[in-house]
């Protein structure tokens, strides 16, 4: 061994892949690749429908606000638990 051109590094090369493993892996790559785009296509297809629907949400719930504004009073119901009294010099007189 000529230790004149110093240390060498040897890869282990793995033989040339075959005319049918190349169409196989072609083949697999495809269908990956044509799942993936319908996968962002329905996750699209979804978020726009979810997005769609916050809006919607939100637009009748602005809405309600806005009905509930108009109106210049509150009904509701209410019953006395306990009466106070606050100034003790009116009561005593």
């Amino acid at each position: 061994m000529d230790q004149s051109q110093g240390p060498q590094i040897r890869f282990a090369a793995r033989p040339q892949a075959g005319l049918i493993e190349r169409i196989v892996f072609f083949v697999l790559g495809l269908v990956v690749l044509v799942a993936a785009f319908f996968f962002i296509g329905i996750a699209l297809i979804a978020g726009a429908i979810l997005a769609v629907v916050i809006l919607l949400r939100f637009w009748w719930f602005k809405r309600k606000l806005r009905r509930t504004n108009e109106e210049s009073y509150v009904e509701g119901e209410y019953r006395v638990v306990e009466t106070v009294i606050t100034d003790q010099r009116r009561s005593g007189e």
